[in-house]
């Protein structure tokens, strides 16, 4: 008897279903509510939440500011001695030594506010360079707005300046330089220039946190700024009576660390007078402090979710 044996095949097993495809996971997740990890959010959303910061941001300012010179044996007075040290030496160079001073009333007055305004404004753009590269651990750890960082360290050049007024207020009295009306107009002056301040602090703060050279090199460019912006000379009585191109004069008298400075040499100096102020100068300030924050807001939002990687 013949048995013919037939060779059964095996059951076919399912088709697994097909993974979910990356559009159909972010659906998913959006659904749900979930974001992207270390995205940038909208600038409106970010503006928010930095605002909803503001007491971590004063506080962190207000440490920095204390902690400062606290290895210093004279302490907090390096605040006000610093600028009069350096007022010093730029009176006897080129006060002195240049005669820069000659057809400018109340010169130590006149020196003594630009270097003390100049000195706000340059360390407020210095200490941007540092404000992502200096708090790395604080960036990597904890989820915040990192603009946070650049605009406390504003605040505190801010803070730093405000306890260096009162030396700066003495020092005009000696001079007999006493209140008026006019020492009101250095409220908005101070103001206009913080947001502008703190604007290029922002780009700094990005600049460097890419590229740490900026750091090394933002000195140079920040002298090379005092030199052209009347800290120890008038620009006023330079461009009377010079044969300079209209072009140099428009830009020496726009230059907006000058005119801030002007500003507060016409609030606080009663001989510097408003003929001696550029045309529109309210205008000017507050443009210049209108373009440097909201540029520099943005130039830092658009990098946010870089910060504190590599």
């Amino acid at each position: 008897m013949h048995v013919t044996t037939q060779t059964l095949a095996p059951p076919e097993r399912p088709t697994p279903p097909a993974p979910p495809s990356s559009e159909e996971l972010r659906a998913l997740a959006l659904r749900h509510g979930l974001t992207v990890s270390g995205a940038r959010p909208s600038l409106p959303v970010y503006a928010r939440q930095l605002w909803s910061r503001r007491d971590f941001i004063t506080a962190f300012a207000t440490a920095k500011l204390t902690a400062q010179y606290s290895q210093a044996r004279l302490g907090q007075l390096w605040q006000v001695m610093n600028p009069l040290l350096n007022a010093a030496v730029y009176y006897a160079i080129f006060g002195v030594l240049m005669d820069v001073q000659r057809g400018v009333p109340d010169y130590v007055p006149f020196l003594i506010t630009g270097v003390f305004v100049w000195t706000f404004t340059s360390q407020t753009i210095m200490t941007g360079t540092r404000a992502i590269s200096g708090n790395l651990g604080l960036v990597r750890a904890l989820h915040f707005p990192r603009a946070s960082l650049p605009i406390a360290l504003a605040i505190q050049q801010l803070q730093q300046l405000v306890f260096s007024l009162g030396a700066l207020v003495a020092i005009l009295f000696c001079f007999g330089e006493f209140p008026r009306w006019s020492w009101l107009l250095a409220v908005p002056a101070l103001l206009l220039q913080t947001l502008f301040g703190t604007g290029l602090a922002m780009v700094t703060a990005r600049l460097a946190a890419r590229t740490p050279d900026i750091a090394q090199l933002m000195p140079f460019v920040l002298r090379t700024w005092m030199y052209a912006s009347g800290v120890m000379w008038s620009i006023a009585h330079l461009t009377d009576g010079r044969d300079l191109p209209h072009a140099v004069i428009v830009l020496l008298r726009a230059n907006p660390a000058a005119v801030y400075i002007d500003l507060m040499r016409f609030a606080l100096v009663e001989s510097f007078t408003g003929s001696q102020l550029p045309p529109h100068v309210w205008a000017l300030a507050a443009g210049w402090a209108t373009l440097a924050f909201t540029g520099g807001f943005v130039y830092f939002w658009k990098a946010e979710e870089t910060y504190g990687r590599g």
